[in-house]
C-alpha cells in the first residue's frame, strides 16, 4: 500500500501505461480508481487497458457511478479517439428547468466537480443547448434554461481521430468541448487542456516510432521491455543494411579499380538521408495538422521531389569539385569524370530521397498503419541503396 497518495500518482505519471498498471494492480481499487481520475483521460484509458481483467473491474467498481459508466463506454471507442478521453459530463439539466432550480442545482454539484458548461438536453439525451454561466447569473430566476442557452453548440464526435480534433479546435480554445453521437445525444465531455496534452504525448512519441521505439516507452521503462521492443526493429534494420552492404558488393570491381570512390560513399549517404529526413519530418507534421487535404499528397511529393532534385544540384556541384580535388590530388587520370559522377549521383539520390520522404508515411497511412511507425529505419534503406546505387553504377559506366 501507497502511504504517500501524491507519490504514487507522481510514479504513475512518469511510467509507460503497462508499467503503471502493474503499480496500481498493487492498491486497492479505491486508490487505483482515485489516482486514474488525477491522469489524463487518454492516459488513464490506456492504463486500464493493460490492467488484468480481475483489477480492472475492482478499479470500475470502486470509481463513482458516473465515472466508472464512463470508462466502459470509452472503450466502445477506437484507441487514440476523443472517446477515450471524455469525461462524466457534470451538469445536465432539462430545457423547461428554471435558472432559479439551476442555480441551486450547480450550488451541491460544484462540491463534488468542476463545472464550466452546462448542458439542456431532452427526455432521450439530445444535447439542445450550452449554459454559460455568466448568462445564468444575469437572468432571471424564473427564466426557463430554453430562453437563456447557447443553441447548437460546436461538438466532438466520439470516433474522431485526436488529429482531426485538433485541427477542428485549434482555433477555438474553448475549454470544455461536449462529445455528441451522429444522432446528437450527449455521451460527454473532453476538456480542451486533456486534448491539447493527449496530442502532445502523441507527438513526443513520433521521433522515437520513426525508429522502432515503441509510443508508451518511457525513462523508466524497464531494461527488458525495451530490449524486447526495440530488439526486433534493429533485426529489421540489419536485414536492411545487407541490402546495402550487397549493392556496395555488386560493384566491388570498381571500387578495387577506383578506389577513391570508397571515400566518397559516406558523403553521398550522409546526404541523401538527410534530405529523406526532411520531407519526412514535413510531411508527419502535414499529417499531424490536418495540412494534407484534397490534392494535398500530390502536392508534397511534387514538392519535395523537386527540392531533393534542386538540393542535389547544388550539394552535388560542391561534392562534385571536393571529388574532382581529392582524386586530382591522389593521381587519378579521371578526376573530372568523377566529379562529373559525384554531381549527377547526388541530383538523383536527392531527388528520390525527397520523394521516398514523403511517400513512405503515405504509404503506411495507406495501409492502416502509423504513419511515423519505424519510417525512418524504410528511409534510411531507400536512401543508403539509391545513392550508394547510383554513385557506384555511374562511376561503373562513365569511367573507363
Amino acid at each position: 500500500m501507497s502511504d504517500e497518495p501524491e507519490s504514487l500518482l507522481d510514479a504513475i505519471s512518469h511510467r509507460d501505461a503497462e508499467e503503471a498498471a502493474d503499480l496500481l494492480e498493487q492498491e486497492t481499487g479505491a486508490e487505483a480508481a482515485r489516482v486514474l481520475c488525477e491522469l489524463n483521460p487518454l492516459v488513464a484509458q490506456r492504463v486500464l487497458a493493460e490492467m488484468e481483467d480481475d483489477s480492472r473491474a475492482a478499479v470500475i467498481a470502486s470509481a463513482s457511478p458516473d465515472q466508472a459508466k464512463q470508462w466502459l463506454d470509452n472503450r466502445e471507442h477506437p484507441e487514440d479517439s476523443v472517446g477515450w478521453l471524455m469525461e462524466p459530463p457534470p451538469a445536465a439539466f432539462r430545457p423547461e428547468a428554471t435558472v432559479a432550480d439551476t442555480i441551486e442545482a450547480l450550488r451541491h454539484l460544484a462540491k463534488t466537480a468542476f463545472i464550466t458548461y452546462g448542458y439542456v438536453v431532452d427526455e432521450g439525451g439530445k444535447l439542445l443547448g450550452l449554459l454559460v454561466m455568466r448568462d445564468l447569473l444575469l437572468a432571471s430566476p424564473q427564466t426557463r434554461l430554453e430562453e437563456v442557452m447557447l443553441r447548437d453548440p460546436f461538438s466532438l464526435d466520439p470516433d474522431l481521430e485526436l488529429t482531426e480534433a485538433m485541427r477542428l479546435v485549434v482555433h477555438r480554445h474553448y475549454p470544455v468541448y461536449p462529445v455528441c453521437d451522429g444522432t446528437g445525444r450527449l455521451l460527454g465531455q473532453v476538456r480542451g487542456q486533456s486534448l491539447f496534452e493527449a496530442r502532445a504525448i502523441e507527438i513526443s512519441a513520433q521521433a522515437g516510432q520513426m525508429v522502432g521505439v515503441e509510443e508508451g516507452e518511457r525513462l523508466s521503462t524497464p531494461l527488458w521491455r525495451s530490449l524486447r521492443s526495440r530488439h526486433p526493429w534493429l533485426q529489421l534494420n540489419l536485414l536492411t543494411c545487407f541490402v546495402a552492404a550487397s549493392v556496395v558488393g555488386a560493384f566491388q570491381e570498381t571500387l578495387d579499380r577506383i578506389v577513391v570512390l570508397a571515400a566518397f560513399l559516406p558523403v553521398l549517404a550522409g546526404q541523401s538521408g538527410n534530405t529523406g529526413s526532411q520531407a519526412l519530418a514535413v510531411a508527419l507534421r502535414g499529417m499531424t495538422l490536418g495540412d494534407l487535404g484534397a490534392g494535398g499528397e500530390r502536392k508534397l511529393v511534387v514538392k519535395e521531389g523537386l527540392l531533393g532534385l534542386l538540393n542535389g544540384l547544388l550539394t552535388g556541384l560542391s561534392a562534385g569539385i571536393g571529388m574532382w580535388l581529392y582524386a586530382h590530388f591522389q593521381g587519378q587520370p579521371d578526376a573530372l569524370t568523377l566529379g562529373l559522377v559525384v554531381w549527377l549521383a547526388m541530383a538523383a539520390s536527392c531527388v528520390v530521397s525527397g520523394l521516398a520522404g514523403a511517400l513512405i508515411p503515405l504509404a503506411l497511412q495507406r495501409f492502416g498503419a502509423d504513419p511515423a511507425t519505424a519510417s525512418g529505419i524504410f528511409l534510411t534503406t531507400a536512401t543508403d541503396v539509391i545513392s550508394i546505387g547510383a554513385f557506384l553504377g555511374l562511376a561503373a559506366w562513365m569511367v573507363s
